[in-house]
């Protein structure tokens, strides 16, 4: 008799094959959410122009990203339910539009008021992606490919941050404002023509089982299921822990802070918001090679991640005496390039826990973590600029306060979500055994 399935990351009776068919489907998918991304961060390098062109103060330009991501957050429940339910290219298609419109919108913006709705357009359909993206992956590759599949769909996320830092910034400033957006806006028309067509949700023979879906109470159905896992809530305080340090700089704050609080100039800011971006991809690489090989791994690196970028945040911001030294800053910006990676090892927790009809709706309430996250700091930090003077010392000091409240959590969680999980793998095993006729 032998046994199929010994481990977490092993092949399974009925995985996908993947292969070069899969990695060219799921390229497509990747490439929505790659422009996505560029759109989503594209504020982060204009924030002090788009202050000066709606004449705006910090709390009114946090509001910008505050908004955005409080759609994109409000979305991911409804979102996981959509691919669950339509699959993934129907919610992708879906989501190219809105984010597209969303960034001509923000291009040719008059008012202050109108560049909000044209963000909180961008917000909605960019939250359409990284979940479907995802679903894409469990469903053209095998399973023990997950960790790996889910960090190199974040580097590509990091890869269009890459763009958005070095190119937009200075179309920004080349062509100027209407231009730059509305440029950048033909890459989503180019992807949504792919994506229409050349996606597939799935490989031919592996068709997901039908479900049945019955209005309300399959909503609440799968939200309950999803929630009862203790896996889904911790993937989501991992999200929730590890993500927003680096999601507010690279967002929002990064440039005025590393500008006006520590006296660099633009380039030079430019340039260690784009040393973030790189180590992120270098990260990326790293985390999701060693989480393929050891499963256990994911909660040491989690909270090596958090207490890493607390301990560089703290060093800079205890800086007394003028600017931080350069090698301290480049050193943050390292440290942060973490962060993302880190908050993949979210869906590494949600993912094992529960069964395919509920992967997208589970991805969703893990990756509310750490845009909730992210809106609470990015309210925080703005209000606290505007109460102190500019003091970014005192304005930035409220990232560890989410991240005690999230280490908490995780710590609580821990034990719960490793013995339903082993559970899990022992019943999966006692199934995938099989008797020679």
């Amino acid at each position: 008799m032998s046994a199929v399935g010994s481990g977490p990351n092993s092949t399974l009776p009925g995985d996908p094959p993947g292969g070069r068919r899969a990695v060219a489907v799921w390229g497509i998918g990747v490439s929505v959410y790659f422009v996505a991304v560029i759109f989503r961060t594209s504020l982060g390098v204009a924030g002090l122009d788009a202050a000066d062109r709606f004449q705006v103060n910090a709390s009114a330009l946090s509001t910008f990203s505050i908004l955005q991501l409080l759609v994109y957050a409000g979305m991911q429940i409804p979102v996981g339910l959509l691919v669950d339910r339509l699959g993934t290219k129907k919610v992708l298609t879906i989501g190219v539009v809105l984010f597209t419109a969303g960034q001509l919108g923000f291009a040719f913006s008059p008012s202050y008021g109108m560049a909000l709705a044209s963000r909180a357009l961008l917000g909605c359909g960019d939250a359409m992606t990284f979940i479907s993206v995802l679903r894409l992956g469990t469903r053209w590759f095998p399973a023990r490919r997950g960790p790996l599949v889910a960090q190199l769909a974040g580097l590509a996320g990091m890869a269009g941050n890459l763009v958005s830092t070095l190119v937009l910034a200075r179309l920004l400033h080349g062509v100027g404002w209407t231009a730059a957006f509305a440029g950048s806006a033909l890459a989503g028309v180019v992807v949504l023509v792919l994506l229409v067509l050349f996606l597939k949700d799935h490989p031919e023979g592996h068709e997901p089982e039908p479900f049945p879906h019955h209005g309300a109470a399959y909503v609440r159905r799968q939200i309950a299921a999803s929630w009862r896992e203790p896996g889904t809530r911790l993937g989501l305080w991992v999200h929730f822990t590890t993500q927003f340090p680096a999601m507010v700089f690279l967002l929002l704050w990064g440039l005025p802070f590393l500008v006006e609080a520590q006296g660099l100039s633009r380039a030079t800011a430019g340039e260690l918001l784009t040393l973030v971006v790189l180590s992120n991809m270098v990260f990326g690489l790293v985390y999701g090679q060693v989480v393929a090989r050891h499963h256990e791994a994911r909660l040491p690196l989690a909270l090596g991640t958090v207490g890493a970028t607390a301990l560089v945040w703290a060093v800079t911001l205890a800086h007394t005496g003028g600017p931080a030294p350069m090698w301290l800053l480049i050193t943050l910006c390292g440290v942060l390039g973490a962060c993302g990676p880190a908050s993949m090892l979210g869906f590494d927790f949600a993912r094992p826990a529960n069964p395919p009809e509920r992967q997208g709706t589970a991805s969703g309430i893990t990756n509310m973590g750490g845009f909730v996250a992210s809106m609470t700091t990015l309210f925080l930090i703005g209000v606290l600029l505007d109460a102190t003077g500019d003091n970014y010392t005192i304005a930035f000091s409220c990232v560890f306060l989410l991240q005690a409240l999230g280490v908490s959590q995780i710590l609580r969680l821990r034990g719960r979500a490793a013995r339903r999980e082993r559970e899990r793998l022992v019943a999966s095993r006692v199934e995938t055994v099989h008797v020679p006729a």
